[in-house]
């Protein structure tokens, strides 16, 4: 889906779990052999704080056993090397961190001419 909204000039966001680096350089090369942008954005969030904010138990569960897999617990999660932009949750403002986004994507997208 994104890649059709791409292809026809939107903006197009997808929020993904991509533990692996090697997923996350087959989606680069997908957008690179495209012609289409891609950015990264490295959403920096410390294990302890992702379980204090989980809201379904998933890491109470993992570290209990009853679950398997999951990402930062018993599944490898691999920070990338370079990312267009890491954003750190544990202090910061919603706010300050869609801005954040934001002023990326203004300064990286392709404006239509006026």
């Amino acid at each position: 889906m994104t890649r059709l909204l791409a292809d026809a000039g939107v903006v197009a966001l997808a929020s993904l779990v991509s533990p692996l680096k090697s997923d996350r350089e087959i989606a680069r090369a997908l957008n690179d052999a495209a012609k289409l942008p891609f950015i990264e954005v490295y959403v920096a969030t410390p294990l302890a704080e992702c379980e204090k904010r989980d809201p379904k138990g998933l890491y109470a569960r993992a570290r209990s056993g009853q679950l398997s897999g999951l990402t930062g617990v018993d599944a490898p999660y691999e920070p990338p090397d370079h990312p267009d932009l890491v954003l750190d949750t544990t202090n910061a403002d919603i706010d300050e961190l869609a801005a954040q986004v934001i002023d990326l994507l203004n300064e990286r997208s392709p404006r239509p001419p006026r």
